[in-house]
């Protein structure tokens, strides 16, 4: 099996790989110094608190009581002390006393207001009592210190949570988040091996490619003796999981040298200058162990085209992009430092990035032929047990477009499919079902009306008869009214042979198969449902693309209108007139080759009738009982 990528670290520990080894523990001896201080805040804060608290909750509160209260409690002998300031008199009881608001609990501490207009003469009840009239008041006030703790609470509050923020963004400074050490290389883990160019397989012309930069980094002086240099950097684009972050890690494994490694993402944060000084330690580090790899993967994060931001582009990307444009001149071939990266689109990055000097060669990673699927599969069942039944090669006939992460994705489902099924060998029927898993979805179990059901078999009927007789359609390799995924039932199609050019025959063809099935519920029922959906998804965009994309329409010319799938909002614009031709003639397209399904179809009745009987009998029909089913050789292609 091909060697794990180390899984993708976390911002705050970007810097440490995994075979790193900790920092080493602090010398013992004396305390440091910050720590005496934080230590000191810590007792003054509690103290602060416990005074708060106290003042509070400390004395239990006492209660409000009316004047009327205090005197019926004083005629009964009941205050033992009090203690009076103006009008407000706090006081004591010799036993607890029910409070009068009827609450729960009983007091003992009283607080209340004698009326102004009061003429009772109550020192000398109090005197005839033998109350104790006391200088220091019951209840304690609070201190000053709790009072300003009050008192600025809610901007002590504001500064713990800002402390808070900013420690975990960073420390120290104006420098980056807070990390342990300088950018380390990665290293494989304990019982792992570095990957090599065996663990790579299907992409044999970018391995050649790659190949100058690995003699390089193992004998720079060959190099340097004939004045060469090698190219600063290396910009691997093409399809995701085509294998350009397994291809970085093999140069460094073929080569030997530190690899340091880095998503582009990790470099941007809220603090502005965090990411150029991580770019900076990254190739600093690279030097001091030089000859070395620098790998940033999925560089169009931060090296878009410059020039968007209305604000004057001074924001955390584009810095940490000028601090790599900066790097990456900063250091000649001869240092032995080579940036390899890795993206999707290269059509967003900046021109600045891509000029000879910084990234010299743009190596396009594309997805294997069949030979090349044939040794990915190899390479990933090598610790699979095979059943003499599993031909490699047949599977990677049938898996055209996959990429090398598609095909290691196809076999550990067919694996796992063999251990649900208690099989000890993966065998061609696992591989089977794992691609219809995985191109079609997961069985449904949907329970149709009958009519339904039949109406789903002329539907995919419709699918394959066209595919089987228009010149130059893709092979039927499967139909089933099996609900799979979103789908009530499902027409799988693959060419013989990889295709990389589509002649207009061909897209139209491809056309009148998506629209078989409506068409075949318009023949039979005169009626359509919703079931085209996917299929209309399908036909516009391949209409579309023949009239504004590849010069297929008179009317629109031979340019390009419309943006391709991979520009985006990158592409071209064009005039609302031409878009507008460019609706007008996918319309006609679509109109003409609907027209065509339909007379396709009804001229085959008969055969049509047969192929969704037999659906109906045995719910799915591979390659051979699908022609059988409709009364065809494998080999027939006929318009009529």
């Amino acid at each position: 099996m091909t060697s794990p990528v180390p899984p993708r670290q976390s911002p705050d520990k970007l810097w440490r790989s995994e075979g790193a080894p900790p920092p080493p523990p602090a010398p013992p001896g004396r305390r440091p110094r910050g720590s005496w201080i934080r230590l000191v805040l810590f007792a003054v804060v509690i103290y602060l608190l416990a005074d708060l608290l106290l003042s509070l909750f400390g004395n239990g509160g006492s209660t409000s009581i009316t004047y009327t209260e205090f005197t019926k409690q004083l005629n009964a002998g009941q205050v033992s002390e009090i203690f009076a300031k103006g009008d407000t008199i706090q006081g004591k009881l010799k036993n607890a006393q029910p409070k009068p608001d009827g609450g729960k609990g009983s007091y003992t501490e009283f607080t209340t207001q004698r009326p102004v207009f009061a003429e009772d003469n109550l020192w000398a009840v109090l005197e005839a009592k033998g109350v104790v009239v006391d200088a220091e008041p019951v209840v304690k006030e609070r201190s000053f210190l709790v009072n300003l703790l009050i008192s600025l609470a809610p901007m002590l509050l504001l500064v713990v949570v800002w402390l808070l923020v900013a420690r975990r963004l960073g420390s120290g400074g104006m420098g980056g988040l807070a990390r342990k050490g300088p950018p380390k290389p990665v290293t494989p883990g304990p019982g792992e091996r570095r990957t090599t160019f065996a663990d790579v397989a299907g992409i044999d012309e970018v391995k050649a490619e790659l190949t100058e930069v690995v003699d390089f980094l193992r004998n720079p002086e060959v190099y340097r003796a004939m004045g060469a240099k090698m190219p600063r950097g290396v910009l691997l684009t093409g399809p995701p999981g085509t294998g350009k972050t397994l291809l970085a890690r093999a140069v460094a494994g073929e080569a030997g040298v530190p690899f340091f490694s880095a998503s582009a993402s990790e470099f941007i944060e809220m603090i502005v200058g965090v990411g150029a000084s991580r770019v900076r330690e990254l190739f600093a580090e690279a030097r001091k162990l030089a000859p070395a790899i620098i790998f940033i993967d999925e560089i169009d994060t931060i090296g878009r085209a410059r020039g968007g931001n209305a604000m004057g582009g001074h924001d955390e990307r584009e810095q940490t992009l000028n601090q790599i444009l900066t790097e990456m001149d900063g250091f000649s071939g001869s240092e032995g430092v080579v940036v390899i990266a890795a993206t999707n689109r290269a059509e967003v990055l900046d021109p600045a990035l891509l000029r000879p000097g910084r990234f010299d060669r743009t190596v396009v990673v594309s997805p294997p032929d069949r030979e090349g699927r044939r040794a990915i599969l190899a390479i990933h069942t090598r610790d699979v047990p095979l059943a003499p039944d599993a031909d490699l090669d047949q599977v990677a006939r049938i898996t055209p477009g996959m990429t090398g992460a598609d095909l290691a994705n196809l076999a550990n489902e067919a694996a796992l499919l063999a251990v649900k099924h208690g099989l000890t060998q993966v065998g061609a029927r696992e591989f089977s079902d794992a691609l219809e898993k995985v191109q079609l979805g997961a069985v449904r179990a949907l329970v149709m009306p009958a009519e339904e059901r039949r109406r789903t078999a002329y539907h995919e009927s419709g699918h394959a008869l066209l595919g089987m007789l228009h010149p130059g359609a893709d092979p039927v390799r499967k139909i089933t009214i099996v609900p799979r995924g979103r789908a009530l039932g499902v027409t799988l199609s693959t060419p013989d042979a990889d295709r990389y050019s589509y002649t207009e025959e061909y897209l139209r063809g491809r056309i009148i198969g998506a629209l078989g099935g409506m068409a075949a519920e318009q023949v039979v029922y005169g009626v359509i449902t919703t079931g085209a959906e996917s299929d209309l998804e399908q036909v516009t965009t391949i209409a579309r693309g023949m009239a504004g994309r590849w010069g297929m329409s008179e009317k629109v010319g031979r340019l390009t209108a419309i943006p391709g799938d991979s520009q985006g909002a990158y592409g071209l614009s064009s005039a609302p007139a031409t878009l507008d031709a460019v609706d007008g003639e996918a319309r006609r397209i679509v109109a003409e080759c609907y027209q065509e399904a339909c007379r396709q179809l009804t001229d085959q009745r008969t055969r049509l009738d047969a192929l969704a009987d037999a659906l109906m009998e045995h719910e799915t029909l591979d390659e051979e009982a699908a022609y059988r089913a409709a009364g065809l050789p494998r080999t027939a292609k006929s318009g009529g």
